[in-house]
């Protein structure tokens, strides 16, 4: 045996692991550095939700002052969903609210990247794929509409459940005081990642008991103190007139298996179609060349939330897509317990051009979209001059239904962009968001008939239909049915259209995506 022919052989091939790692390890810094331009570079992120969720902070920041909008009062109450309430109002004083928004924006991508990365050290002791899948799911489809709580929360999550692996073999009083703490931020932060976390370490603990054939004592006091903690912080809720979201929970089949397909870019189907499809392929083969493999908890945790996903509603507690949610929490979960094994430096390279490859893809479209959206947003701003300040907005769109246009998802982030009226012009617009059990503001009793149940638009096909009498007020239960009395003002967003009631709507102001109209009001 030529001995020191094998030791130089394990040295060339040790060198060539560490090559392959250091250029790893730039390839994610430069990728993760790009993934945060978007937040850096853009005022007002151009998120569905979000702009409706920066209104409430405006709302909430300037309670109590000289400049607090008249139609709007705090409801506090102990709701699983309260991330951003309880933190940018606080920052808002000192940065104001539109910064201190974006800031808060940016720590949650952080926190998703960082708890991908804290999670694979908990379960490997080393990062290797949980990085470069964060950054390939940061702009999916939850994240890039807007639903920052969940995202925030989402990556608290990820560094709970390490924190739970890192002591998980350690006493019980300890785990206790780690759950707990954990559930407690969780719970105050939004309720799905709540569930996350609990399935993932359910899961996990089922695991292990299978695999240690741990007794069913023991097994289940694991379990009571996983529980504890979230029954108590569910009698207290109880006890103080919380809830977790509203009335409304629908199961329905239809999209189950297209969202896999369009989950990974909130503004282009086709991109998000031709990611999944690539990434599909590119694990397919990783896996029958046997470079992939998934570790056996993995695979109780992965099987379990493929159940999950199905029998997921995607109406919960009034809180539509609920579904879709499971999939970048899969997404960032699962690549802590894979393990990647490439022979050469050739595999290494195609492996970082695929990924990059969907990263960069999916960053073009989010930098394309926002950056056009800067110039949108100030047309809205400073439309706001054309408006009384204290009055009344409602707004439509030009599509034929309150979802998001999946024609064109680009148009989205306009959708929600008129209830900054509540600070410009200290308006009241029917659609901010302040649904009971989710949001801590609510609308004073005199305008409350006028709220639109969460925040969703109205086609205006169904305002004029209404309007012209093609639809008797007496048959539209909706809070729109006296729509040209009860407001001031209209917004009008999608592509634009002839005005519509031209003897009822007096246009003030338009730009691409919007058009404001005066309500001259009948008799």
């Amino acid at each position: 045996m030529n001995v020191p022919a094998l030791l130089a052989a394990e040295n060339l091939i040790a060198r060539g692991t560490r090559s392959d790692r250091s250029v790893a390890t730039v390839v994610f810094a430069l990728l993760a550095v790009a993934s945060l331009l978007p937040t850096l570079l853009a005022p007002v992120p151009a998120m569905g939700d979000y702009v409706n969720h920066l209104a409430r902070m405006y709302i909430l920041s300037q309670m109590g002052s000289a400049n607090a909008n008249p139609y709007y009062q705090a409801a506090w109450a102990f709701y699983p969903n309260l991330a951003m309430d309880l933190v940018v109002p606080q920052m808002a004083r000192l940065f104001g609210a539109e910064n201190a928004a974006r800031l808060f924006l940016l720590f949650s991508q952080i926190l998703v990247v960082g708890g991908a990365l804290a999670l694979e050290w908990a379960v490997k002791r080393r990062v290797h794929l949980a990085g470069f899948a964060a950054l390939m799911f940061l702009y999916c489809l939850p994240f890039s509409w807007g639903f920052i709580n969940f995202e925030g929360a989402l990556g608290i999550g990820l560094c709970s459940i390490a924190a739970y692996l890192v002591v998980a073999e350690q006493s019980a009083p300890v785990r206790f005081v780690v759950n707990a703490a954990s559930v407690m931020v969780l719970f105050a932060a939004h309720f799905f990642p709540l569930g996350v976390y609990g399935a993932t370490l359910g899961l996990y603990e089922l695991w292990r008991a299978f695999d240690r054939k741990c007794p069913a004592r023991d097994v289940a006091l694991r379990f009571v103190t996983l529980v504890i903690p979230v029954v108590a912080l569910l009698v207290i809720m109880r006890l103080t007139a919380g809830s977790v979201g509203s009335e409304g929970t629908f199961w329905y089949f239809n999209y189950k298996l297209l969202w896999p397909f369009f989950i990974m870019n909130g503004y282009s189907m086709a991109v998000s179609g031709a990611s999944a499809i690539l990434l599909m392929a590119a694990l397919y083969v990783a896996a029958r060349c046997s470079m992939l493999k998934l570790k056996p908890a993995g695979i109780w945790i992965a099987t379990g939330f493929a159940l999950l996903y199905l029998a997921m509603p995607p109406t919960l507690f009034g809180t539509a897509f609920a579904d879709i949610r499971v999939l970048p929490a899969v997404a960032l979960i699962l690549p802590a317990f894979c393990s990647l094994s490439l022979p050469s430096r050739r595999w290494t390279m195609a492996a970082l051009a695929v990924v990059g490859g969907i990263t960069l893809a999916n960053l073009g479209v989010v930098l394309e979209t926002w950056l056009s959206y800067r110039s949108e947003y100030s047309a809205v701003i400073e439309s706001f001059q054309h408006i009384d300040r204290g009055s009344k907005i409602l707004i439509a769109t030009t599509g034929e239904s309150e979802d998001p246009p999946f024609k064109d998802l680009t148009q989205y982030p306009m959708y929600y962009a008129p209830t900054l009226a509540v600070h410009y012009a200290n308006a009241f617009v029917s659609n901010v968001f302040t649904e009971t059990g989710k949001q801590p503001i609510q609308a004073r009793a005199e305008v409350r008939r006028l709220v639109i149940s969460n925040g969703g638009l109205v086609p205006i096909r169904r305002l004029s239909a209404i309007a012209t009498g093609e639809t008797a007020a007496s048959d539209d239960t909706g809070v729109v049915r006296t729509w040209y009395r009860d407001f001031d003002y209209l917004y009008l967003v999608g592509p634009t259209i002839a005005n519509p009631l031209p003897e009822l709507l007096k246009e003030l102001d338009r730009s691409g995506r919007f058009v404001l109209y005066k309500i001259r009001r009948t008799p």
